[in-house]
């Protein structure tokens, strides 16, 4: 058997509510059913939006519920220099160039004015040096894309386990061009999250199945820097009474309002643990 190592990785732009706790739950026991290891790891790459106070009320409120983790806590934002190096690679690698389009200029180029998250029609792909650089030195923000075509041709084919489905073959140029960093964020999510599972050792991925799609570009990703792709499975997510996941701009409820309230944590995790099978499923 291997060692089984998950981790719950939340960004800190809001308060944890029942479905993190969820997920958390779900990841910590599969890693602790199979004598494995279980990470903390704060995703808090987005300066603008992740605050200090989110990242004490996670650590209390996994407290509460009994989760424990092992080792220290990695926090993204300690390691930035990591991230700009694994940049500066894909850019000696010739994969990666600057984009000076807006989103709404990239829908236009589709016809669709209101097709804000259109796939990058390759605009800014061959700019000559010049140009490129006259835009660098003037633009407030750009980013920068992979040359996905380019990308592709690095590697062979690509395919990830799904437990409970079996191989999956990855098709990560239906993204286009995707977004790795920006003049103000050193990586996306993206690269933070597959350089981060790499170097932790993270076998199995658990998180919520509207992530799912995203496992295309980080296998990619992966493959690109020879790094091991982990096994994923992704988890139904909890929905209110109207039938909508619960999300940190919505109303859902917060872990810490729950314990103000009276709740005990074990009646909530013996709410939410049935909610997801835990059997693993080795991969071949």
């Amino acid at each position: 058997m291997h060692t089984v190592v998950t981790r719950f990785a939340p960004s800190p732009t809001g308060f944890l509510h029942r479905g993190h706790a969820a997920s958390a739950l779900f990841a910590w026991r599969l890693a602790r059913e199979a004598g494995g290891q279980f990470l903390l790891r704060i995703e808090d790459i987005d300066q603008q939006r992740c605050r200090e106070e989110f990242v004490t009320a996670i650590v209390e409120d996994l407290t509460w519920l009994g989760i424990d983790w092992d080792g220290a806590i990695r926090v993204q934002s300690q390691h930035l220099p990591e991230y700009r190096a694994r940049i500066e690679q894909l850019k000696t690698m010739g994969l990666l160039y600057p984009c000076f389009c807006t989103r709404k200029e990239i829908a236009a180029a589709f016809g669709a004015p209101h097709q804000v998250d259109a796939p990058y029609p390759g605009t800014c792909r061959s700019l000559p040096r010049s140009e490129i650089q006259r835009k660098m030195e003037g633009a407030a923000s750009y980013a920068f894309r992979l040359d996905m075509a380019a990308a592709l041709r690095h590697v062979q084919a690509l395919r990830w386990y799904e437990d409970g489905q079996g191989w999956i073959t990855a098709e990560p140029a239906r993204f286009g061009d995707v977004v790795l960093a920006r003049k103000d964020v050193p990586a996306s999510y993206h690269l933070c999250v597959t350089h981060d599972d790499a170097l932790q050792n993270v076998t199995l991925v658990t998180r919520g199945i509207d992530l799912k799609p995203l496992t295309d570009v980080q296998v990619l990703l992966c493959s690109l820097f020879h790094w091991p792709i982990p096994r994923y499975r992704h988890h139904p997510l909890l929905t209110d009474k109207n039938g909508r996941r619960l999300a940190k701009r919505g109303e859902a409820e917060a872990l810490r309002t729950i314990r103000a309230g009276g709740t005990e944590a074990s009646m909530l995790r013996d709410a939410l643990l049935p909610d997801y099978s835990t059997a693993i499923t080795l991969c071949p």
